[in-house]
């Protein structure tokens, strides 16, 4: 134990006392802030943007002043992002198809930002709009002018059957919810934001917890293995002892990223008043999950290493598991809607992924049936053993192994041996 003690602790000193570390530490927390930071940006406008120039063709006598109106009061909304609506096709000598091919030429050019052509029975409601762009990636833009002339037609609609479109939007305002979160015994107001962002944020800090640390483990036996470092080391431990000492050194390095970056989430949370997003007892299921969810991807990760010589003969070995630690990634959102549904409950039962869709789960319902919990996180537990048994009888045939990486057959020959 006392070797294995002393490989964990070389192994977390050669990982914290290095730049890389120290920038990836800054480095993650800044990228998250600039990303939030420029959506906003985004969401907000960049500053005065140039009027955008649309064309409108076969527009109806009894809208073009709709039409106009429309136009007026959203660019009296957005005066930074100006929308110019021209209708063509009235008083102009050049034929249909010849004013179409104008106007083709004039969003190519960018003189236009696009045109619109108007079905004849638009206003009868069978008809439609045709939007041609260049820019068909921005959608935004695309949906605004769609709604504007759904604006007016619409407004005419209710003008022409006897309606004010101003009593219309009145009466058919939404009614206002509330939803009341009755989850624990005191009652309290749900924050729509917490819903979704608490948990995804909880299974983010797991995947990069377990995951983004694991990294290190991969290239530090590799690396190792390449420079005949892990022969020296061989001579005073085990192969088994030396991966438990690995892993446990980068598992230690997780627990200190996962304190830090929890530490500053929730300084952070408490400042804007939402410290209650943060809630004690999930920080306890998070170690509970994190620690025996690290030990079982390590050593996968440690027995992929000790197989091959390099980085890039890594990535056939490592691409099975990126895809399965992807799965709650790519399903988070409908798991968060439905934590207690048939799909998050079969994914918690799959030990790879159980710390992360468990986590998930209880971050969206603390309330889960309390069986559950149990078997997820007993099964875990002796998933771990049986998971390291089979890594070290990788990691001791293979870390003393050159030349070409071995297939999936050698593999499974190795743990077939004695």
């Amino acid at each position: 134990m006392g070797k294995i003690f002393k490989v964990a602790v070389r192994d977390y000193i050669e990982t914290v006392n290095t730049k890389t570390f120290l920038i990836s530490l800054l480095m993650t927390p800044v990228l998250i802030g600039v990303i939030i930071y420029i959506s906003r940006m985004q969401e907000k406008g960049e500053g005065p943007q140039p009027p955008r120039h649309v064309a409108a063709v076969n527009v109806p006598d009894e809208l073009a002043a709709d039409l106009d109106s429309a136009f007026s009061r959203y660019n009296e909304s957005h005066p930074q992002g100006l929308i110019i609506l021209e209708q063509h096709g009235k008083g102009e000598n050049e034929g249909r198809e010849a004013l179409l091919d104008r106007l083709r030429e004039d969003v190519r050019s960018g003189r236009l930002e696009a045109f619109c052509v108007l079905d004849d029975d638009i206003l009868e409601g069978k008809g439609g709009l045709h939007f041609y762009t260049r820019k068909v990636s921005e959608f935004e833009f695309g949906r605004t002018v769609r709604d504007l002339f759904s604006e007016a037609v619409v407004n005419f609609r209710f003008i022409k059957n006897g309606l004010s479109p101003k009593l219309v939007n009145e009466l058919s305002r939404r009614v206002p919810l509330e939803v009341v979160d009755l989850s624990a015994k005191k009652e309290k107001k749900a924050d729509g934001f917490a819903i979704f962002i608490v948990p995804f944020f909880f299974m983010f800090l797991m995947f990069f917890g377990i995951f983004g640390i694991s990294g290190n483990l991969l290239m530090s036996v590799i690396e190792e293995k390449s420079s005949r470092v892990i022969e020296v080391l061989l001579t005073s431990v085990s192969p088994f002892r030396l991966m438990a000492g690995k892993i446990l050194g980068q598992c230690a390095v997780g627990l200190t990223l996962v304190a830090i970056y929890g530490t500053a989430s929730y300084i952070t949370a408490s400042l804007r008043g939402m410290s209650n997003l943060l809630n004690p007892v999930m920080m306890i299921y998070f170690i509970l999950y994190f620690l025996p969810g690290f030990l079982l991807f390590s050593s996968l990760i440690a027995a992929i290493g000790s197989a091959c010589n390099s980085l890039k003969e890594s990535q056939n070995l490592m691409q099975p598991l990126m895809m399965v630690v992807l799965v709650p990634i790519m399903l988070w959102f409908k798991m968060v809607q439905h934590p207690e549904g048939t799909l998050a409950v079969v994914l918690s039962f799959i030990p790879p992924m159980t710390p992360m869709v468990m986590i998930l789960r209880l971050a969206a319902r603390p309330d889960l049936p309390l069986f559950q919990i149990i078997a997820s996180f007993l099964l875990l537990l002796l998933s771990v053993p049986a998971f390291m048994w089979a890594a070290a009888k990788i990691f001791r045939t293979g870390i003393l192994m050159y030349g070409k990486p071995p297939g999936v057959r050698e593999i499974l020959r190795w743990l077939r041996s004695d």
